[in-house]
């Protein structure tokens, strides 16, 4: 994502009016130090609250996060570091708690992403940005490939809704280096190189949308419905039904399912 997109971006947002927060996230946001830094202070100058995603991969020791993090104080409200099993070979990894006591160092607020193995089965389930505690894997993306032979099925006509997202009237949305606006990761409501932040608002409407509209009706078990798919018996969670279907219904909406790297394909 170029500075000129993160800037087109970001005028989107002031216009719309209605948008606090701004995160970078990834992939991973430090590999891009120089466009990540001006693109939070360009957040920051704009008045929005500003928070960061990442593993932590740079906080090699303390003293190196601190001088990663250093520019970053006073811009920030959330660094949000990932440290579980998927990440690293320990929960706590020593990156993550490199970064979070150089963030104490500076006043950066910092908290911790958790993911439980998926064998778990006391888990939280948590929508937008995750809790203080581990949280359960989503099944989609990569997951399907790589978990979903470790983890219990269920019925697919069980999954009648969708747990984690706010489908009609959104609390978040991401943008991906192509300028698609995704309802949730994904799933595109529009792009903003051809259309405005604020024209999408005013005319999305989730019903009507040809991905939401059934999702909010009867969850990922409608979409199977609605467009005659042939399901497998079972599925390790909503996400991982609605993500099968979606891949299924790619050549029918290549634009609103879409980017294709987000559906495994570079």
């Amino acid at each position: 994502m170029t500075l000129e997109i993160v800037g087109h971006i970001l005028r989107q947002a002031q216009e719309l009016g209605t948008i606090r927060w701004i995160y970078f996230e990834g992939g991973e946001p430090f590999l891009y130090y120089a466009a990540l830094l001006k693109g939070v202070q360009e957040a920051a100058h704009m008045g929005f609250q500003v928070g960061v995603v990442s593993n932590g991969y740079w906080a090699t020791a303390e003293d190196d996060a601190l001088e990663s993090l250093r520019p970053l104080a006073g811009l920030i409200q959330d660094l949000s570091i990932s440290s579980d099993l998927y990440h690293w070979d320990e929960k706590l990894s020593g990156q993550a708690a490199f970064a979070s006591a150089a963030a104490g160092r500076l006043g950066i607020p910092v908290g911790l992403i958790s993911i439980a193995p998926v064998e778990a089965t006391e888990v939280t389930a948590a929508a937008g940005q995750l809790p203080e505690a581990e949280s359960g894997v989503m099944v989609r993306g990569r997951a399907t490939e790589k978990l979903v032979g470790r983890a219990a099925r269920h019925p697919w006509y069980h999954m009648a809704q969708c747990p984690y997202e706010d489908l009609q009237e959104p609390g978040r949305l991401h943008v991906d280096p192509f300028g698609n606006l995704h309802i949730c990761q994904g799933i595109s409501i529009g792009n903003l190189f051809s259309s405005s932040l604020s024209q999408i608002s005013e005319t999305y409407n989730g019903a009507q949308h040809p991905i939401t509209g059934p999702l909010l009706e009867g969850g990922p078990a409608e979409l199977i419905r609605r467009y005659s798919l042939t399901p497998e018996e079972s599925y390790v969670d909503a996400c991982h039904l609605c993500y099968e279907a979606r891949q299924a219904l790619r050549g029918r909406f290549p634009e609103i399912l879409a980017p294709a790297q987000m559906y495994g394909v570079s």
